[in-house]
């Protein structure tokens, strides 16, 4: 109906590293097909990847590199705002308040802190446990309605609407309580190499997951060494992870269900599954690939379509925060 005004969805990713696959069809594809029905902010997440110990000069050029993969795969800046997190203060701010109100048992309880903590036992900081809250507040800014997420980030969503629900019982209505949005294929894509595991970039083994600036032939080589089974059907199953895995990229790929691609390939074998699905991936990153390279020629461009995303979002956080200011008497 004219007039009536979209709903806003908002997602954020960190600059940890080129995406792969799972960060792609995961995330980034959706914000795309997301851009149709809703007003949308995105934002680089800079401030959440120093959990980790990073390199100032590489985590600058990483930040770079994200924007122009963000557009290259689709981000619309003239319709919608991409920022750089870290360009408004308000999301630390804001933090600090939600962590006042975050019991300290439910960070605790926190999955991927435990997960994390495992993986970098030497360096088990406060930032890693309190991180959540910050991301609670990444979205609490800008009251979104829909907030796009695989299934791995479901528990802290649900903490985001813990926390907005008791600050809104506690001090008056404040917060909207978003929703999640996750995407039926690809919210979840696993290890080519142990597909127990999802796909990550920090894997040890390269050939565990493809990253979108692979070449033709490197992602033909992975898929090749990609593990399935010894029974030899293509099939959907919870028993069957290569395969399903297999067929789930696919199928995102070639825009098409699951019962589809096990109909395609019915009468085909293991090494048809491997090569095709390989091609199908190449077919479609190779644009965003190109795209990605032109824009890197002009990062002057890039910083300035992220300045003029962060002073579009501004304006919304700011009043958001002198809401909250105003009502636990900051102001």
């Amino acid at each position: 109906m004219e007039g009536t005004e979209k709903k806003v969805a908002l997602s954020g990713i960190q600059p940890t590293g080129i995406f792969t696959l799972g960060n792609y069809l995961g995330a980034v594809r959706n914000w795309e097909k997301l851009q149709k029905n809703y007003e949308c902010i995105f934002f680089i997440a800079n401030l959440h990847s120093l959990t980790t110990k990073r390199d100032a000069t590489i985590l600058k050029d990483l930040t770079s590199k994200i924007v122009a993969l963000l557009i290259a795969c689709g981000i619309d800046t003239n319709k919608h705002t991409l920022f750089i997190q870290s360009d408004i203060s308000y999301h630390a701010e804001l933090s600090w308040i939600l962590q006042c109100l975050t019991q300290f048992g439910e960070l605790k309880r926190m999955t991927q802190f435990k997960d994390k903590s495992q993986k970098n036992s030497s360096n088990i900081n406060a930032g890693l446990f309190c991180y959540p809250v910050l991301m609670a507040a990444d979205i609490l800014l800008y009251n979104p309605d829909v907030i796009p997420i695989g299934i791995d980030q479901k528990q802290h969503l649900e903490l985001t609407e813990t926390i907005a629900t008791r600050f809104n019982n506690t001090y008056g209505k404040t917060f909207k309580i978003p929703k999640g949005y996750i995407p039926e294929i690809g919210a979840k894509i696993m290890s080519l190499t142990d597909p127990t595991k999802k796909m990550s970039k920090s894997d040890e083994n390269q050939n565990s997951f493809i990253s979108i600036l692979d070449t033709e032939e490197t992602i033909l080589n992975k898929f090749k060494k990609a593990t399935t089974d010894s029974d030899n059907k293509i099939i959907y199953s919870e028993e069957k992870p290569g395969i399903s895995n297999l067929l789930s990229i696919f199928s995102s790929f070639a825009d098409c269900s699951v019962e589809d691609a096990e109909d395609h390939f019915k009468n085909k074998t293991y090494k048809d599954l491997k090569f095709e699905t390989a091609d199908v991936v190449a077919k479609n990153l190779k644009p965003v690939q190109e795209k990605y390279n032109e824009l890197l020629k002009d990062r002057n461009k890039l910083k300035k379509i992220c300045e003029e995303g962060a002073e579009k979002a501004r304006a919304i956080a700011k009043k958001t925060l002198d809401d909250v200011y105003e009502k636990v008497g900051l102001k």
